[in-house]
């Protein structure tokens, strides 16, 4: 697990089709072709000079885990622990200002279909354009961490009556992150 303070980071979200970009406001998604929407709102999409960064962002946290399954073997007394699969966790902390992630949450966990402009409902089996893109660079611009078809797996808001309130967004992927000097904006090939 790495944590990184929000003044060593920048943080951009992508979505995995090019076809559409979405901007979330109200507990509404309006999908629209291409990288279009106004700053104010949370605007996703697959064009790399439009990415917005997240602003006021507290602290990102990326864990690289993997998930085990205990195997017995009848006759034996022996159990096999057997890698099933890995999976990466970002969580990005940031003060709270609007509503656009509690609409991300709500309405749009899974991205956006490449085929329509709609958004997934996670009742079907996922493809290369499942999700979002997650994208971390050091301010130094020595490296960029790219998370892949990441969807949202939880939000919580924290209220503090005489601070700032905050915000937390959790995406997490079972597609192996890439590293490298620059944003990777090419379609899955390991799904």
């Amino acid at each position: 697990m790495v944590y990184y303070l929000g003044r060593d980071v920048d943080v951009g979200l992508l979505t995995e089709t090019a076809n559409y970009g979405v901007t979330f406001a109200a507990n509404a998604a309006t999908i629209a072709v291409g990288a279009t929407g106004t700053a104010a709102k949370l605007t996703l999409s697959t064009d790399i000079a439009a990415v917005p960064n997240f602003e006021d962002v507290v602290g990102v946290d990326v864990g690289i885990g993997a998930m085990d399954e205990d195997i017995s073997y009848f006759g034996m007394r022996s159990i096999t622990k057997a890698e099933i699969k890995k999976e990466t966790t970002v969580t990005i902390t940031m003060k709270k200002k609007n509503d656009e992630f509690d609409s991300m949450y709500n309405i749009g966990r899974f991205g956006i279909k490449n085929a329509s402009a709609a958004l997934w409902e996670g009742l079907e089996e996922p493809d290369a354009y499942h999700g979002y893109r997650v994208c971390v660079a050091l301010k130094s611009g020595s490296e960029v961490l790219t998370v892949p078809n990441a969807c949202v797996q939880s939000h919580s808001v924290t209220v503090n009556a005489d601070g700032v309130t905050e915000e937390t967004i959790e995406f997490m992927s079972y597609v192996t992150p890439i590293i490298g000097t620059a944003i990777n904006t090419g379609a899955t090939t390991n799904f």
